[in-house]
């Protein structure tokens, strides 16, 4: 079975972009644009990763963490921030996050950190 992967962004073309990249890598992937999508996803295809983009209309991505936190899921998140949210991604990972990215990212570096995340 592949590893199942989650994007979460308001963004389509990051999300359409991440999704057909994994999914030539191998990955089963899922997205969603909004917080509420996400944690139904989370609960119903239990995903092995998370990317979550921090900004996102409605629920932002520390609410979301949090919510994942608060319902005990066990699902690893790396999140994806703008520059410049420091305080932010300090407290994601006082949430558990365990990586973040910077947009706009390298989609190489991306899928490098993804890789290294499922070997080890």
């Amino acid at each position: 079975m592949s590893e199942k992967v989650l994007i979460v962004d308001d963004q389509f073309g990051i999300r359409v972009l991440l999704k057909e990249v994994f999914e030539k890598d191998g990955y089963e992937t899922y997205d969603a644009s909004n917080g509420k999508l996400a944690l139904e996803l989370i609960e119903e295809k239990q995903p092995d990763l998370i990317l979550l983009d921090m900004k996102i209309p409605g629920m932002d991505g520390l609410e979301i963490l949090r919510e994942i936190r608060n319902r005990d899921l066990n699902v690893n998140v790396i999140m994806m921030t703008a520059y410049g949210e420091l305080e932010m991604i300090n407290e994601a990972k006082k949430l558990g996050a365990i990586a973040h990215f910077a947009k706009p990212f390298d989609i190489d570096e991306v899928r490098r950190k993804i890789r290294t995340f499922f070997d080890s």
